[in-house]
């Protein structure tokens, strides 16, 4: 087992592991540590606690020191630079009539490189910038394109629920989401209804997934023969919301009813279980949507 500490950079950023070094430090302090890029400012977020050496990623980097005064007011003072920087960047992109989106600015702790994050449809020719960035700062110039979700993850802003996004406020990590959970979650294939303001499919999917999976697991397909309280009946609809089946029974004077049964009081007798959508029903959608290509950009991962 290895002694660790959690420290976050970003808001809503990952959290990497390191080394405490019997140094005091506590949840919510801020730390000065060694990282692949250099020496890093951040935030511990995950106390002192023992983990396994399988979970980490070697080498395990030391935290140097706990903040200082000083180092506060650094790190303010790069935050501050960057907004600079953001605003000379925007006005020299111009300048050379470049078909790109800029999207923040991040100056390392010991002002050793200033990143420019953007977005673009496809490549850009950005090496007369990077001179010109180079000229200005007297430092190394780093241009990173990211994709539709980082940006969306760095800008903000509020979700279809009203609520401020998930990745910019507690998802550390993008978790996969695809095509298969809003097929399994029985949504409406509207590009407009289950995509986010960064055009891909709402992270919030992933959230219910699991319990969808183990749902339908013990759901009847509608058709199946099954053995109920009530008696022996055909389901005719079902529910993985209300975790129940509805059931055509025979009653006594040869008319059917329908009866509503949990499906903890449900035996199979002839028929299958809803499971996990298959490859098959995935490949039917593209005849059940008014535009495949919309889907098609929707879904993609990035």
């Amino acid at each position: 087992m290895v002694t660790v500490i959690g420290v976050r950079f970003k808001k809503a950023g990952k959290i990497y592991y390191f080394n405490p070094n019997e140094l005091g430090i506590k949840k919510g302090d801020f730390v000065v540590v060694e990282t692949a890029r250099g020496v890093e400012f951040g935030e511990c977020v995950i106390g002192k606690k023992e983990i396994s050496e399988a979970d980490i990623v070697a080498p395990l980097k030391n935290v140097i020191r706990k903040a200082e005064t000083d180092d506060i007011e650094k790190n303010a003072e790069n935050k501050r630079k960057e907004e600079e920087a953001f605003q000379l960047c925007l006005e020299k992109i111009l300048k050379h009539q470049l078909n790109m989106k800029l999207i923040d600015v991040e100056y390392t702790f010991d002002n050793n490189k200033v990143i420019f994050y953007f977005t673009a449809d496809g490549r850009v020719d950005f090496r007369e910038l990077v001179k010109d960035l180079a000229a200005v700062f007297r430092t190394r110039i780093e241009l990173r394109q990211i994709g539709v979700r980082d940006e969306a993850k760095m800008t903000g802003g509020l979700g279809p629920c009203g609520r401020t996004l998930c990745c910019s406020t507690f998802l550390g990590e993008f978790a996969p989401v695809s095509i298969k959970m809003a097929k399994e979650q029985n949504l409406s294939l509207n590009p407009t209804k289950i995509s986010g303001i960064c055009g891909r499919l709402m992270c919030c999917l992933n959230y219910e997934q699991e319990t969808y999976e183990g749902i339908r697991k013990r759901l009847p397909k509608v058709g199946s023969i099954v053995e109920t309280p009530y008696g022996t009946g055909e389901v005719v609809a079902n529910s993985v919301v209300k975790e129940s089946v509805k059931v055509k029974i025979k009653v006594k004077d040869g008319e059917d009813e329908i009866k509503a049964v949990k499906i903890e009081d449900v035996k199979l007798i002839s028929g299958s279980f809803e499971d996990i959508i298959s490859d098959v029903d995935i490949r039917e959608l593209e005849g059940q949507v008014e535009d495949p290509d919309m889907i098609k950009e929707l879904f993609k991962e990035n």
